[in-house]
Formats: C-alpha cells, sequence, structure tokens
C-alpha cells in the first residue's frame, strides 16, 4: 500500500498547475467535498452537504457597529467634542446626532477601533454599544 501511495505522490509532483487545477475541481465533484478550506496542519476536506449538520457554523464577525445609545444632559459637551473627533462631524451634525440618541456612530468598523471608541465615550459618560 505505502508503494501505491508513494507512486500517487510521485504522479502529483509532475502535474502541471492547470493539471492540479482540474484534479482538485475533479475531487470534489466526485467526493462532494470543498477542499478550499485550510488550517495550520495542512489541508483540510470539509463535506459540502449540510443534510447532516445540526448546528449552522458561526462566522466570526469582523466588522462592527458604534452605537451612542444614552447621553446624560449633564456630560452632552463633552460627549459631543469626543463625537466631533472621532466621526469629523461639523459642530451642528454633531449636535443632532448626540440629541437623537439611539444613533450608529461609525457602521462597520475593526473591533479595535470600535474598543477604542466606545472607551472614550464611557470615560465621557455616555452608553455606548458595539453590535
Amino acid at each position: 500500500m505505502v508503494t501505491k501511495i508513494n507512486n500517487i505522490i510521485e504522479e502529483l509532483k509532475s502535474l502541471t498547475l492547470l493539471e492540479a487545477a482540474e484534479l482538485v475541481k475533479q475531487i470534489e465533484e466526485t467526493f462532494d467535498v470543498d477542499a478550499s478550506a485550510a488550517s495550520g496542519a495542512g489541508m483540510v476536506v470539509i463535506p459540502t452537504s449540510t443534510e447532516n449538520s445540526s448546528a449552522p457554523s458561526a462566522e466570526e464577525k469582523t466588522e462592527f457597529n458604534v452605537v451612542l445609545e444614552e447621553v446624560p444632559a449633564s456630560k452632552k459637551i463633552s460627549i459631543l467634542k469626543i463625537v466631533r473627533s472621532l466621526t469629523s462631524l461639523g459642530l451642528k451634525e454633531a449636535k443632532n446626532l448626540v440629541e437623537s440618541v439611539p444613533k450608529t456612530l461609525k457602521e462597520a468598523t475593526s473591533k479595535e477601533d470600535a474598543e477604542e471608541m466606545k472607551s472614550k465615550l464611557e470615560e465621557a459618560g455616555a452608553k455606548v454599544s458595539i453590535n
């Protein structure tokens, strides 16, 4: 059995890039798998049929929305200044945003940026959520 596997490996080494791509395509079709997923251990083959899957796989979220939930009246000016610095809005636009909470402050931002914005606003007294 080892010689059979070694022969297959030697054949694979001699394939051109186009031939290798065609081989992968045919393997995916024949065995109903998806060879495009990979891990640190090497290539992973995942069945593409979802008939037997009991729980959907959860994708890790990469984009976050920062929502200004609540602004105490006594902290409004300091929060307004921070909103202006974070969004580069004009004074009137920032004031309208702060006065019409809950309002989305930033959409589709990275987790690090969202956390940084949240901490700055919470330091000033605002209530902020990240979605």
